[in-house]
């Protein structure tokens, strides 16, 4: 059945680069995605899934029940493009102007689709249901992935849950993977200093806030170098510092505003813990007030161990073995996090970089582009690990 189902992906081949086209074209930022949403939902309902509409905001959910008794697997694919200005030549080009999909959430949405496409035709043979979860709003934080939950996205009984990402910083034909922490959480925070304004010749009539910013900023510096663990991985970056607008006044309020990850929860609470002391002895040290706002974003992507093996020996049959690569796991963040802490799965990444078709930008970067036969690939891997899951799993049911 796989060799099969392997086939009709590689005639559907085409229908995948129109839809991942189509998407590009008709980019929408993250809580904008209407158009997107519909033409998803509009495709799964023609196919005959069972759609719901709006879960969680403009997320979709479509449901293909299999003609035998088994598990349900859910593959995620994440809908949202940026606010970039595309600098790519290419007939598909962005036609929104300052929007791009430049994260390759329109290959992912296209994989699902074409996925779908396939399996309906032999839905009768299908040993289980597969879930589509197209999810709205992965660039934001919070994003869609909790909304989606919270509004029922995995009510149909999902088993187990899989998930890919383009990854232009490998070659087409490769894939990435980890058994277990591949991306880190994600938490952003704001500090507002209060002083006393004034002007600047006369300093010592002021609480100087860009001062007090400043030695803070040194000082949170020491929050990982000083007091974490350095075996432990983890970042505190401050990546706004806001105060101020002419030369001779010292300003009566500063914003800082930064971002902390790591992988270990224990220690995402200690540094918070850590932060919030360093800015309450900083200011209290020059005498000014401050206030924080800490938001805990997304939790680290950990994979299944067992649902990672079992997707290591489906790729085997997509992939030449020697390009199935344990990555290293990073920074970054996904909020798929948060249906792995639900349910059992796996996140791993797509090659789609082809130096010599030029496709070697990152994502993020206006020149993003793929090489489209990672859509197939994608697609393949994807679908023989959820036979290999039913292979394996449905006989203990």
């Amino acid at each position: 059945m796989k060799k099969k189902i392997f086939t009709r992906l590689e005639e559907n081949f085409d229908e995948m680069v129109r839809l991942r086209r189509h998407f590009h074209m008709y980019p929408e930022l993250s809580f904008e995605e209407v158009e997107t949403a519909k033409y998803i939902a509009d495709y799964q309902e023609e196919l005959g899934l069972d759609v719901r509409r709006n879960v969680g905001g403009n997320g979709v959910v479509a449901t293909l029940k299999g003609g035998k008794p088994g598990k349900t697997v859910a593959i995620r694919a994440d809908f949202d493009a940026l606010p970039i200005d595309e600098k790519n030549d290419v007939p598909y080009k962005s036609k929104h102007k300052g929007v791009m999909h430049a994260c390759g959430h329109d290959a992912h949405t296209a994989i699902a689709l074409g996925i779908s496409k396939v399996l309906v035709e032999m839905k009768d043979d299908l040993e289980g249901n597969v879930v589509f979860i197209h999810q709205h709003a992965e660039e934001k934080d919070p994003g869609g992935a909790k909304a989606m939950i919270e509004d029922g996205a995995l009510r149909d009984g999902v088993d187990v849950i899989f998930a890919t990402h383009m990854e232009n910083y490998i070659p087409v034909d490769h894939i990435l993977h980890n058994n277990e922490y591949v991306l880190s959480s994600a938490d952003d925070f704001t500090i507002e200093i209060k002083g006393n304004g004034g002007h600047a010749a006369f300093p010592q009539d002021t609480i100087d806030v860009i001062a007090v910013g400043s030695q803070l900023t040194n000082n949170l510096q020491q929050v990982i170098s000083r007091k974490i663990d350095p075996l432990k991985s983890a970042v505190l970056t401050l990546g706004a510092f806001q105060a101020g607008d002419e030369a001779n006044v010292i300003p009566e309020k500063a914003i800082l505003k930064g971002t902390v990850r790591t992988f270990d929860k224990g220690l995402r609470t200690q540094i918070y813990e850590l932060i919030e002391q360093m800015i309450e002895h900083t200011c209290k040290t020059f005498g000014a007030d401050y206030e924080l706002d800490y938001n805990f974003g997304s939790p680290a992507t950990k994979n299944d161990h067992n649902m990672n093996q079992l997707l290591i020996h489906a790729a085997k049959d997509v992939i030449p073995e020697e390009n199935i690569i344990r990555m290293e796991p990073n920074l970054g963040a996904e909020d798929f996090s948060f249906f792995l802490e639900e349910v059992p799965g796996t996140y791993f990444f797509t090659g789609s970089a082809n130096e010599e078709k030029g496709f070697v930008y990152p994502y993020h970067h206006p020149q993003f582009d793929i090489d489209e036969k990672s859509l197939l690939n994608g697609a393949k891997v994807l679908v023989a690990a959820t036979l290999d899951y039913w292979d394996q799993y449905n006989e203990t049911t």
